[in-house]
């Protein structure tokens, strides 16, 4: 008989997604430090991988619903800052809207309004068109039963306020101040029920602390490993990590929690700071019930 205990829960979100396919991506301005617009991605190269991540994210058996880019938006490709999307007990989505704090990037929210309420679900904002206080999606991530929000360089404190009283959820906030981690998805990625890849170096002392003490079993990455190779900003589907790239390191800790690694190359989006995480947006999130997956039917836990 088998006696070893039981690993920490798989994440209950993460098996379905939405996509932005790259058809207008290119580096019109620089709002971030990998920005230059002497340094276009190669729009035939960009397109095949992103087709490659769809398929090994379809082949890991989740789902991703293709949202049409516009030709007016070339960021709008990095989908997780689309909006907040969580989804209540009786099934519906609700889409907490982006309020970019770029102007460049304002005009997608309209688009992303339209297209999740077409499918049904019910969508809010913290701010618009530039009135109001900046949510950016890529800061926001349900992890131990709360909502986990970076604030900074895009997304307002004030926000959080509007998220908490919005969903009903505790939010935990922290400083970012990186100049290179500028949204929270580049310095921190949910595992499992107690493991996450973090980043310290992306916030302030304090917070960094904080979040240390969040996860009970933080796997640690430098600010090196953490620009250079974009290995925080990935995805897990069960118990496979579906990443930009691995440092050996990160790989050997991954694989002795029993994770699976696989490699997706996203190097043309680098170029516009973004990588694996940014370009999904996770739809299948139950805040208060990411420890594993709900029931059908269940109560709203809190």
């Amino acid at each position: 008989m088998d006696t070893t205990p039981p690993g920490p829960r798989p994440l209950a979100w993460g098996r379905h997604y939405v996509a932005v396919e790259p058809t207008h991506f290119r580096v019109d301005y620089a709002i971030n430090p990998f920005m230059d617009p002497a340094d276009q991605p190669d729009p035939q190269l960009a397109l095949r991988q992103w087709h490659a991540l769809v398929r090994t994210l379809e082949r890991l058996g989740a789902r991703v619903d293709v949202v049409p880019q516009r030709a007016d938006a070339p960021d709008m490709v990095f989908a997780m800052n689309l909006g907040l999307v969580v989804e209540r007990p009786d099934g519906r989505r609700h889409v907490v809207l982006s309020h970019m704090r770029h102007p460049e990037r304002r005009m997608e929210t309209a688009s992303a309004r339209r297209w999740f309420e077409h499918r049904g679900a019910t969508t809010s904002s913290v701010g618009r068109d530039g009135v109001g206080a900046h949510l950016e999606a890529g800061d926001a991530f349900a992890f131990g039963g709360e909502l986990v929000v970076g604030h900074g360089p895009r997304t307002d404190e004030l926000a959080l306020k509007h998220l908490a009283t919005d969903l009903g959820v505790t939010v935990r906030g922290l400083r970012t101040t990186h100049p290179g981690m500028y949204h929270l998805d580049l310095a921190f990625c949910p595992l499992d029920a107690r493991r996450a890849i973090v980043c310290p170096a992306a916030l302030d002392a304090e917070s960094a602390a904080l979040l240390l003490d969040l996860v009970p079993e933080p796997l640690v990455v430098s600010e090196e490993e953490a620009l250079t190779t974009f290995c925080a900003n990935s995805v897990v589907v069960g118990r496979t990590v579906v990443m930009p790239a691995c440092p050996e390191r990160v790989r050997a800790r991954l694989e002795a929690w029993g994770f699976d690694v696989v490699v997706v190359d996203v190097s043309q989006f680098h170029k516009a700071g973004g990588s694996v995480r940014c370009l999904t947006n996770p739809v299948d999130v139950r805040l208060g019930r990411d420890l594993a997956p709900a029931p059908a039917g269940g109560a709203e836990q809190r």
